[in-house]
C-alpha cells in the first residue's frame, strides 16, 4: 500500500492503485442494489463492472498521452470514480486527444453492452440480462455526465483545450475555471435542493478544482510576466465521477 492507496496492478507502465475508502462505499452501495437482483452475488458484479469500466475510461486517457510523447503512470480509483495522472506535451492538440479518448472509451462500449443486452435477453438467468441493462445505462449516463463542459469534468477540460487554439494556454484555463465554478455552484444549489449528500461532495468537488485551476492561470500568469513562462508543467489529471 502506498501513499495512493493499494496498488493492485501495473499495466503498460501504469500502476493502478485502490483508495482504501472504496470498500466502504462499495459495501453501502452494493447493499443498495441488492433489490434488483435475485441473488445477491449479481449487485457486487455491478458495482465492480461498474469501476472496469472507469478503469477503462481511465487507460484510455492515460494512454492516449502517452501516445503525443506525454507522461501518464498512475491511476487511481476511489469512491466517486477515478483519476488518471496524465502530463500531456504543452500543446492544445496534445491535450484535446489525452482527454477525448476517455470519453470514447465510453462511446466504444455502446455498442458492446447493447450486444450484451441482446444476448442475454432471452438468457436463462434474469440477473444476467439485468445486470448488463444496469451497465448499459450506467455507462450512457457517466458519458452524458462526464461531457458536461465543467471543469475538471472531461467536457470542462475538452473545451478548455479547444479554447487554447484561439486564446492561449492561460486564458483557456481562466475561462475553464470560471465555468467550473458556475457549474460546481449550480451542482450545489442542486445538492441542496434535493438534500443529497453524494451530490454536494460532487459540488464541493468540483468548486475545490475550479479553484485550484484559477490559482494555477494567476501562476503561470506571474511566471509569465518574470519571464519564466514554460518553465512549468502543470498535469491535467482526469476526472470521472459517478
Amino acid at each position: 500500500m502506498g501513499g495512493a492507496g493499494i496498488r493492485l496492478f501495473k499495466f503498460a507502465g501504469i500502476t493502478v492503485y485502490l483508495h482504501f475508502t472504496w470498500f466502504l462505499i462499495a459495501a453501502y452501495q452494493v447493499q443498495a442494489r441488492l433489490y434488483l437482483y435475485q441473488s445477491p452475488i449479481w449487485a457486487l458484479y455491478e458495482y465492480l463492472g461498474l469501476f472496469a469500466m472507469v478503469l477503462m475510461h481511465e487507460f484510455g486517457h492515460a494512454l492516449a498521452c502517452r501516445s503525443t510523447g506525454g507522461y501518464a503512470n498512475r491511476i487511481v480509483l476511489w469512491p466517486l470514480g477515478g483519476v488518471a495522472f496524465v502530463q500531456p506535451p504543452r500543446r492544445p492538440g496534445a491535450m484535446l486527444w489525452s482527454l477525448a479518448a476517455g470519453p470514447l472509451v465510453n462511446v466504444a462500449l455502446i455498442p458492446v453492452l447493447e450486444l450484451l443486452c441482446l444476448l442475454s435477453a432471452n438468457a436463462a438467468n434474469p440477473d444476467a440480462a439485468q445486470l448488463f441493462r444496469m451497465l448499459r445505462l450506467v455507462n450512457i449516463v457517466l458519458l452524458i455526465f462526464n461531457m458536461l463542459p465543467v471543469y475538471p469534468l472531461d467536457g470542462g477540460q475538452i473545451l478548455r483545450a479547444l479554447l487554447w487554439f484561439p486564446f492561449g494556454e492561460i486564458r483557456s484555463l481562466q475561462i475553464a475555471s470560471v465555468i467550473g465554478l458556475i457549474g460546481g455552484a449550480g451542482l450545489a444549489a442542486l445538492a441542496l435542493f434535493w438534500r443529497s449528500i453524494w451530490t454536494g461532495v460532487m459540488a464541493f468537488f468540483l468548486i475545490s478544482r475550479a479553484v485550484a485551476g484559477w490559482q494555477q492561470a494567476k501562476l503561470l500568469v506571474r511566471l509569465e510576466r518574470e519571464g519564466r513562462y514554460g518553465d512549468t508543467a502543470p498535469v491535467a489529471p482526469s476526472v470521472e465521477q459517478r
